[in-house]
């Protein structure tokens, strides 16, 4: 099914899409991605509150390095990878050894996104703080697009999101048919027993929080490298955070293109909204998309293609 859409998304592309909407589906597949990143955690009982830090990180660390030591992206995006990769360590295991789980864990997740949205504004000298950080173009000092990995054709970024898209279904996947998927299973129903078991609790969680982190990352990276634009309020902090959650949420955490499902319905409701509601009245959009996504969680709590799945399960049945 993924190769499909990707087969129909990438002959559209080649056939001719205005720039507006080629826009649109390139920055959901991006954030597609990321949401998947995230599922991997949440749909076995681990729900982080604080993707918004390995989302930041993976952006700020790329664009810095690029920025002051002339690093291209394809050193500066694994740099960016194997930091969010040990802060996902550092706040992963004291909490997995000592069994912070549920509401704590939340709780400790949600305090380490606003930490690193605190701190990016903090050294606004060289991140620029709130008023945002723009990577430097590839054309004032004649780099290739390629080294840069700046691109101003949308046609390009567009396959490389779909390619990236298409990998984080992959890893989706994987998981779901490996080992690790019947451990984390396990662990989330009772880990007393799980370990009784001979599971390592601790190393498990461990694995698929750093998997998720790493994801998340690049998602924030290669969003950054094609907006050339970032603040610690477009890929970091508490608020980016739950739009991650409630998309995933609204889509369906536990089908392999929920999160995608999520992030069309989410993301194309928050355009609509800000385009017909505009400057008129400020917040408004916020606040309608804010309820709609309740309702979802409340009437649809498998969500809207979860919800859909189930139904057409049962009446095959």
């Amino acid at each position: 099914m993924a190769l499909v859409i990707a087969g129909v998304l990438v002959v559209a592309s080649v056939v001719g899409l205005p720039p507006y909407p080629l826009h649109i589906m390139i920055v959901i597949l991006f954030w597609a991605f990321t949401y998947t990143g995230w599922s991997l955690m949440g749909r076995f009982g681990l729900v982080s509150l604080g993707h918004g830090a390995f989302m930041g990180i993976g952006a700020y660390v790329t664009a810095l390095l690029w920025n002051y030591a002339g690093m291209t992206p394809w050193l500066g995006i694994p740099i960016a990878l194997a930091c969010a990769m040990l802060l996902a360590v550092v706040v992963g295991y004291p909490c997995f050894r000592f069994r912070i789980t549920g509401h704590y864990f939340a709780l400790v997740t949600l305090a380490l996104s606003e930490v690193v949205r605190q701190t990016i504004i903090a050294t606004r000298d060289h991140t620029g703080g709130s008023l945002g950080f723009t990577p430097t173009p590839k054309g004032n000092d004649g780099t290739p697009s390629i080294i840069a990995l700046q691109f101003d054709e949308k046609e390009t970024w567009f396959v490389i999101a779909v390619v990236v898209w298409l990998v984080g279904l992959a890893i989706w996947r994987l998981v779901d048919r490996s080992m690790i998927r019947y451990a984390l299973d396990a662990i989330s129903e009772d880990e007393d027993s799980a370990a009784a078991a001979g599971i390592n609790v601790t190393r498990e969680k461990l694995k698929i929080t750093m998997i998720s982190a790493v994801m998340t990352a690049l998602g924030g990276a290669l969003y950054m490298q094609y907006q050339l634009f970032i603040s610690p309020d477009t890929v970091s902090g508490i608020a980016i955070s739950l739009q991650i959650v409630f998309a995933v949420v609204t889509g369906g955490i536990f089908v392999q293109l929920g999160p995608t499902f999520g992030a069309v319905i989410t993301l194309l409701l928050a355009e609509i909204l800000r385009v017909q509601i505009g400057t008129d009245a400020v917040g408004l959009d916020n606040a309608i998309y804010g309820i709609a996504l309740v309702l979802f969680i409340i009437f649809l709590p498998k969500g809207i293609l979860g919800s859909l799945i189930g139904r057409f399960a049962a009446r095959r049945s």
